[in-house]
């Protein structure tokens, strides 16, 4: 019998027809993922109208300036040359570039020491110190029985914790509800009673010097820890006896409904989990947070008084209390640590108002403490590196140096140029805020990562003033954002 021999072209053909027909339906498999992704995406942020409503405004602001950018191009060209042919403009070009420059060159050495960051695993429960912890209370209500709870629940020995929380003279049912907490948690909690509100400052004192732990902790009555957050926040002062304080790893708690919160809690995320981090790997981390905070008792009773009586300009400091523990431990040669495993969700304001006080106290203690710190920072305070330190600190202070020239280019720029400033302002936040958004995208939510971006618009038109403000009035006393929980 005979063979049929086919033509070798047929088995190709055949072959590149299947090949065709699997890279079809490969790339509709690949469209229709693509597709399901970005409206899983959409569906994500659409789950709360507000959010769908302030991602479509920031991305048409946002991608309005690049069209703006573009079409202005020579008008812009125009105020590059005018600028360029004065002295004065020449000066402030060169300056501005020099900045920038700086700023970069800044973020490159973060993001360098970033990447040696990494967090201290917890030790075991035989390694664990005695451990106090310290709550101030003021007009708090329901929430400091649930931060006292919480912290009774976490996995730390119960025979090596002591809490205690102190009111600080409040007008609410805040007292109510510590006593309440008492009758649950038993031995563990003490509770006291200030017969007047004196201060933040006054109720830690009170109790620092009523610990009898170890480590002590600190932390904001309006505070929530998460299990493992002490074990996991106590431990570095156990492995590291340069050691003195360690910073927590603070999270928005109330980030439901407003939209301040949410915003906060993704910039929070940038500051303490690349910022302090990066600070953490130089052992100069340059504010442990009043939400969440260890200390080596040593360390803190060696400027407990110093602490307490405080002055500037002559009046006693109450606000700032955690950078100004800050400093104070570092001056005395100990390393601050950040714990990125130490979460903490705390509450932070809802309303404008409530956020630029907020601000404003960080403020001027920022401006009291760089002060501080510039009288020992390039002194031999401690064995160890000492570059990183001084290496933040004129990052801090070329902030405050800046503000007010940034403020009168600004209003400048509004008057002669609006436009070109409005389009530039929201061009430079659409490319140097999307680091922020890129790292939450990462490490948190995509579907939350824009409110980088959102942020980044809100503070540069309405918060814009708080740094220059406090400058100004730095030597001005008051918490500002003290009141009686809604």
């Amino acid at each position: 019998m005979a063979k049929t021999i086919l033509p070798q072209t047929t088995s190709v053909d055949i072959s590149k027809g299947e090949d065709v027909g699997k890279n079809k339906l490969s790339f509709r498999k690949k469209r229709t993922s693509i597709k399901q992704n970005i409206l899983r995406f959409i569906g994500k942020i659409a789950s709360d109208p507000t959010d769908y409503v302030v991602f479509a405004s920031t991305y048409l602001l946002m991608f309005g300036s690049v069209f703006l950018v573009f079409e202005l191009e020579d008008d812009f060209y125009e105020f590059h040359t005018s600028m360029l042919s004065t002295t004065l403009g020449t000066i402030f070009y060169i300056i501005t570039l020099m900045l920038l420059f700086f700023k970069l060159s800044f973020l490159v050495f973060l993001f360098i020491k970033y990447l040696q960051y990494k967090p201290i695993d917890s030790v075991s429960d035989e390694a664990l110190p005695k451990c106090t912890v310290i709550v101030p209370a003021y007009n708090e209500g329901k929430l400091v029985y649930e931060t006292l709870v919480s912290l009774y629940e976490s996995d730390f020995p119960k025979e090596k914790l002591q809490i205690i929380s102190i009111d600080d003279g409040s007008k609410d049912d805040t007292w109510q509800w510590m006593i309440k907490a008492k009758e649950l948690l038993g031995d563990v909690l003490t509770i006291y009673q200030q017969p007047q509100n004196k201060g933040k400052r006054h109720a830690l004192y009170r109790g620092f010097n009523l610990a009898t732990g170890d480590v002590f902790v600190t932390v904001d009555s309006d505070s929530l820890v998460k299990k493992d957050t002490l074990r996991n926040l106590v431990s570095p002062l156990q492995v590291n006896k340069y050691c003195g304080a360690v910073a927590g790893n603070v999270h928005v708690l109330n980030t439901k409904k407003a939209l301040i919160p949410k915003m906060l809690n993704v910039s929070f995320a940038f500051s303490f989990e690349f910022i302090r981090a990066a600070q953490s790997t130089m052992g100069s981390v340059l504010c442990t947070p009043g939400a969440l905070a260890a200390y080596r008792k040593e360390a803190v009773m060696a400027c407990l008084n110093d602490w307490m009586n405080q002055t500037f300009f002559g009046q006693l400091t109450d606000i700032g209390e955690d950078r100004a523990m800050t400093n104070m431990i570092l001056k005395q040669g100990y390393h601050v640590m950040f714990q990125r495993n130490a979460l903490v969700l705390t509450k932070i304001p809802e309303k404008f108002s409530g956020l630029r006080k907020m601000f404003t106290r960080w403020e001027r203690s920022n401006v009291r403490e760089n002060i501080m710190m510039s009288r020992f920072a390039f002194t031999n305070f401690r064995e160890t590196s000492k570059v990183g330190l001084r290496i933040l600190l004129m990052n801090q202070w070329l902030g405050i140096l800046t503000a007010y020239p940034l403020v009168i280019s600004m209003l400048y720029m509004i008057a002669v140029h609006p436009i070109l400033f409005l389009s530039s302002t929201l061009m430079g936040i659409l490319i140097f805020n999307t680091i922020p958004v890129i790292f939450y995208a990462l490490k948190h939510h995509k579907s939350k990562s824009f409110l980088a971006h959102t942020y980044g618009i809100f503070f540069a038109f309405s918060l814009f003033w708080i740094t220059p403000y406090a400058i100004a009035t730095a030597s001005r006393r008051g918490w500002l954002t003290r009141g009686l929980t809604p």
